[in-house]
């Protein structure tokens, strides 16, 4: 019984790529048909451009280095950005969840800047930071620090008491309790933060760059649509989904991997 319930969840992911490839493949049919058919019906797809002059487009883009150090400016600034966060969001998130003293001091400073929108701090970091790449890091940076920091606040609260109890009990002090209850204990919800922090780290370091940057995947998407280069920037908003996708997937996947102790659909 316990091999049929670990084979299943397996083909059952087999059979469920076809169809997600079948809706990828479909929605790309019918924009292809609406922009082909030049149609007009509230919205106007005459001057919209075809996935078929996007892959042209792109395929002349990914030759050029240009594209390369676009992507690679990109992900240099969302990785420092989201390392920064997780380690402070994940930190101060169990800080101000055990200690009612630092809870007091910081949360108050949080909840009145967790509304500001991150993208609005792009005048604060150009008075800040003596150069736009710092000021790029900060703002994505800001973006993912309070969903991480809000999930693990709330994971940390909402761990049962007697866990603790009973490490107390056996003659555990307060770091083994950090370390074997607390920390374990707050993963699946610090996962769900940094899933949902770098879907938010993207769209902020997107506008950032093509707000104030000099390079990246957002300041080339604007100088094509000042230009009016459309399949340029349908390849940019491509480039950005792909990113976006392959960054989040992997966060997911980091976060399975070290909570296989969690039991699964299937496996119950």
């Amino acid at each position: 019984m316990s091999g049929l319930h670990r084979t299943r969840p397996r083909r059952d992911g087999l059979y469920r790529w076809p169809v997600r490839a079948a809706s990828l493949l479909a929605a790309l049919g019918v924009w292809q048909l609406v922009t082909a058919a030049d149609l007009r019906v509230w919205v106007r797809f005459d001057r919209f451009p075809g996935p078929v002059d996007v892959v042209r487009e792109f395929g002349r883009q990914v030759e050029h280095g240009q594209y390369w150090q676009d992507v690679t400016q990109s992900l240099v600034r969302i990785l420092t950005g989201f390392a920064l966060a997780a380690v402070l969001g994940v930190a101060l998130g169990v800080a101000t969840g055990r200690s009612r003293w630092v809870g007091d001091v910081l949360q108050p400073l949080f909840e009145v800047a967790r509304p500001i929108p991150a993208i609005a701090l792009v005048p604060v970091a150009i008075l800040l930071f003596p150069a736009n790449e710092q000021g790029i890091v900060f703002i994505t940076f800001a973006a993912a620090f309070f969903p991480v920091l809000v999930s693990t606040r709330h994971a940390v609260k909402a761990l049962p008491v007697v866990w603790e109890d009973a490490v107390r009990t056996l003659g555990g002090g307060r770091w083994r309790v950090l370390a074997r209850v607390v920390l374990p204990g707050v993963l699946p919800g610090v996962f769900g933060g940094l899933s949902i922090g770098m879907g938010v780290a993207w769209i902020c370091v997107i506008s950032a760059e093509m707000i104030s940057g000099d390079f990246g995947v957002g300041y080339r998407t604007w100088q094509a649509y000042t230009i009016v280069d459309y399949p340029g920037v349908l390849v940019g908003m491509a480039t950005i989904g792909l990113l976006g996708w392959l960054t989040s997937a992997s966060v997911e996947l980091a976060g399975r991997r070290l909570t296989r102790w969690l039991p699964r659909e299937g496996e119950r």
